[in-house]
């Protein structure tokens, strides 16, 4: 089946959910009472949602957020809206997928005859919800969370799904399999029930992507039902991939390096009042800059040998072409919701799935890597380029580290989020939220009752907190702390205090976000009682969800 074919293909509906719900024992959803909220603005009756997520993007990618690169669409969305400063993701794209669709934390059982995968089947995502809820519910672009059934979207209470069932795919030809270093695996491409496997030429996944939520919000339009749009580019994440009329626009914008592009992000942060110098100062480049599988040396961009700079240069040019390819879809996506008149009855929220990516090969991997990009331009679909420790780590200015890291580099994201008629434009919030608090903010939106919401007796529970007050106005302290766990990095978020096991440090450190929101100033030593506390609270957590030494793959 062709892809240009799939578009043709909206508006199939998919039967036979609700029965297969049933025959698992699942408890139905309740609708109830929306949550109201003392003193603020009433809230609109059951809202569009449409929830955009980017792939391995930095903290400071966006203009709205001190970057350079090209985001018009998403910085008229910031104007429109509200910005968090402190909202964290789970470090790679996997964990973080199955929170924001759970409301859990990754890993948690139980598991149903041995099933493998982070989605159990005792766990309700937010297709179930809403669906049950009466929305239109649609996936598009990565789904990351099983390929076959009954883990694919349309399991899970998607109606519609279009994209890649796993990982991250060659932009232009999703068929093409990964190249020999990274493994030779092929990526199933789907649109609903129906595998795709060949391309038409000129294709590019994240205009596909685009186009195929662009068609949705036409068709909704005509429902009387709100819908819920679940929009997740795979930009930018590896492989390197751009059209040549979006990487001109970036060519020679990288000469001064990744150093010097840190500081000037850091500079615009600040000047839009995100960040305070004085408590978030410019962190430097750890000695120990790799991956939970290796540690790459980052060289300072002056002793780069000047081929190796040019190849870096060009890395980082095609980095940021997709970044702006991907906003340019969010400008179409956003013109239809003006077009079909939905615009100022949907809640937009825009995120990244972790920090930037520093992934290098593997030191055996080298010489197959240099063979497999040989001769071939960085960008040309060709090609599988990573982007490398030193962009990896500039793009999550001013922080330390980068995906896969439990440091704010890894699991802070930029969220920006437009709701018309009950967000103020142009608001700031330092309200600390989690991609796990999507279920109840969601639920709470839709009339849910989320004390009914759980698949069994031996479903989990909720884990999240509803970010609703914190859209309507001043910021309110976290109820529960935060956890997270990742190839052996662990932290836990208690207030201000920010508890950090790194995994090459292989210790306990201690920070005071309120005064050091870089985790520059290990104040370990100066509070053991505090270190202790924290670290039996994490254990405590990790025993009860099983996230101990985890070992699923990351991309």
């Amino acid at each position: 089946m062709r892809a240009k074919q799939v578009f043709s293909r909206v508006g199939r509906a998919v039967s036979g959910n609700l029965a297969r719900r049933l025959r698992w024992g699942w408890s139905a959803l309740v609708i109830g009472g929306a949550v109201a909220v003392a003193g603020a603005p009433a809230t609109p009756p059951r809202p569009n949602i449409l929830l955009i997520v980017a792939d391995d993007l930095g903290f400071s990618d966006l203009g709205a957020y001190g970057g350079e690169i090209r985001t018009p669409h998403l910085d008229r969305l910031a104007r429109e809206g509200l910005r968090y400063t402190q909202f964290y993701n789970n470090a790679v794209c996997v964990t973080t997928r199955v929170s924001l669709l759970t409301g859990l934390y990754p890993r948690q059982g139980p598991n149903w005859g041995g099933e493998s995968g982070l989605l159990k089947r005792n766990m309700a995502t937010l297709g179930d919800m809403l669906q049950t809820a009466g929305y239109e519910t649609v996936l598009t672009g990565k789904w990351h969370l099983g390929a076959e059934w009954p883990q694919r979207p349309i399991d899970r209470g998607f109606g519609e799904f279009y994209g890649v069932l796993s990982g991250g795919c060659n932009y232009f030809n999703p068929a093409q399999p990964d190249p020999p270093f990274y493994g030779g695996q092929s990526r199933p491409f789907a649109h609903n029930d129906q595998a795709i496997t060949t391309f038409p030429e000129g294709y590019y996944a994240t205009d596909a992507f685009s186009e195929h939520v662009v068609q949705m919000i036409r068709r909704s339009a005509a429902s009387a039902e709100p819908f819920f749009i679940n929009l997740n580019y795979t930009a930018p994440h590896f492989p390197l991939h751009a059209l040549p009329e979006d990487i001109a626009r970036y060519r020679g914008k990288y000469a001064e390096g990744y150093e010097e592009l840190r500081r000037r992000r850091y500079a615009r942060l600040t000047s839009l009042g995100l960040l305070d110098p004085a408590v978030t100062p410019l962190s430097e480049r750890d000695p120990k800059s790799g991956s939970y599988r290796y540690d790459y040396p980052i060289a300072a961009w002056r002793e780069l040998e000047p081929a190796v700079r040019q190849r870096e240069e060009a890395r980082m040019e095609v980095y940021a072409a997709m970044v702006d390819r991907m906003d340019q879809g969010i400008g179409r996506v956003l013109a239809a919701l003006e077009e079909t008149g939905q615009a100022d009855r949907t809640l937009v929220i825009f995120l990244s799935d972790n920090g930037g990516c520093a992934s290098l090969p593997l030191p055996e991997q080298v010489e197959q890597y240099e063979a497999d990009n040989r001769g071939i331009p960085v960008g040309d679909g060709r090609g599988y380029e990573l982007l490398g420790a030193g962009w990896g780590w500039a793009v999550n200015a001013p922080f330390r580290r980068f995906k896969t890291w439990t440091y704010e580099g890894g699991v802070a994201t930029p969220m920006i989020v437009r709701w018309p008629g009950v967000i103020a434009p142009g608001t700031v919030t330092d309200a600390v939220g989690h991609v796990i608090d999507f279920m109840p903010t969601f639920a709470e939106l839709a009339g849910v009752g989320t004390s009914e919401r759980s698949r069994g007796p031996l479903a989990p529970w909720l884990e999240g907190e509803s970010l609703v007050p914190s859209m309507k106005g001043p910021a309110k302290p976290r109820e529960r702390p935060l956890f997270w766990e990742m190839y052996g990095n662990r932290a836990v978020r208690d207030g201000r205090w920010k508890l950090v096991w790194g995994a090459s440090e292989r210790r306990w450190q201690l920070y005071d976000l309120a005064t050091d929101r870089s985790e520059t100033r290990d104040l370990a030593a100066v509070h053991p009682e505090r270190v202790e506390a924290l670290a039996t609270a994490w254990s405590e957590w990790a025993e009860r969800t099983g996230n101990v030494q985890s070992r699923e793959p990351g991309s």
